[in-house]
């Protein structure tokens, strides 16, 4: 198991690497000067030229690149051009803020799509099965930035019940939450209840209930673990997509995090808080991809026995050959 997490650790660099190299890329050849940005419109170009070469924007495309993997090997992620303070600083201060936002949006919806995807699946084709269907289908096809829209509309301005901007306290949470997890809680939901249906046709589901097992035991202690494999890799995949959702989210909410953080620097071409943002972003989704991976092996013993008995065949293998 230690050798799988290693490989897997080892083949997240070179994704890695791909992302620097494709924001730094993007960035380079965007329109704009972080000097002038820094310096204002008043400032004269020997001083926008001497801060250029302080700078080192006046090397070339490659020596740039270079020094800026160079600067996150030793986990400096650049300056902001606009405070002067430390980029990895301010990405920190508000990475847990979209954690937090993130995180609540998949529990809440894990909690609301597995419930309907099972009652869905062992209801096939009834009224609630139409429904919860008809319901994960608007839930894939609406926007989360027109659905975050719609609840402060209805909730903020109409009903004046919730708070429209802000993450102040769980209240404020409320509309962030439904409008990042809307598409979660329906792709779930679909998946669960394609791997339930899946699943309680198998033999041995038949087999538990000839031997009388309640059908709230056969759901969950045997339907229900192995219908879980392919609802973990998309909840793991929910989790990515809404950290990236929480990006939209926070501008539409003004919330103070990563994501609006991230907008911010965008419109203002703070170059070194865009390129250290992304880079942070895709850290965790490579984390969050491991997480799952490992967590298969716990949900499915048989997996966990093929990484044993590969070692163990491994193991002869060398016994043998050394014999």
């Amino acid at each position: 198991m230690l050798k799988f997490i290693i490989k897997r650790i080892l083949l997240a660099i070179p994704v890695l690497l791909g992302v620097t190299l494709l924001v730094f890329t993007m960035l380079y050849f965007t329109e704009g000067d972080p000097a002038r940005l820094i310096l204002g419109d008043t400032a004269t170009e020997e001083e926008v030229e001497a801060l250029r070469e302080e700078l080192g924007l006046n090397d070339s495309f490659g020596r740039q690149y270079i020094n800026y993997l160079g600067g996150i090997m030793k986990g400096d992620l650049g300056t902001d051009y606009i405070t002067g303070r430390p980029v990895r600083d301010e990405i920190m201060e508000r990475l847990g803020t979209t954690l937090k936002l993130a995180a609540a949006s998949i529990i809440f919806s894990v909690a609301i799509a597995i419930p309907a995807g099972i009652i869905s699946a062992i209801r096939q084709y009834s009224l609630i099965d139409i429904i919860t269907m008809v319901l994960a289908l608007l839930g894939n096809s609406l926007p989360n930035f027109w659905l975050a829209l719609m609840l402060i509309l209805f909730f903020s301005v109409y009903l004046g019940i919730l708070p429209a901007s802000g993450l102040y306290g769980i209240e404020y949470y409320i509309m962030p939450v439904i409008g990042i997890s809307a598409g979660a809680i329906a792709t779930i939901t679909r998946m669960t209840r394609s791997s339930m249906l899946e699943v309680i046709r198998q033999d041995y589901i038949r087999m538990a209930r000839i031997k009388g097992q309640t059908e709230f035991a056969i759901i969950v202690k045997h339907a229900l673990k192995n219908a879980l494999i392919p609802v973990i890799t998309v909840i793991g995949i929910q989790f990515t997509v809404a950290v990236g959702g929480a990006v939209v989210n926070e501008q539409v909410f003004a919330i103070p995090g990563l994501g609006k953080f991230l907008v911010d620097a965008i419109k203002a071409r703070n170059y070194r808080v865009v390129q250290g943002g992304v880079l942070v972003l895709a850290i965790i989704c490579s984390l969050v991809n491991l997480f799952v991976d490992l967590l298969y092996a716990f949900i499915d013993p048989r997996i966990k026995n093929q990484y044993q008995e590969s070692a163990k065949s491994r193991k002869i293998r060398r016994v043998r050959d050394g014999g």
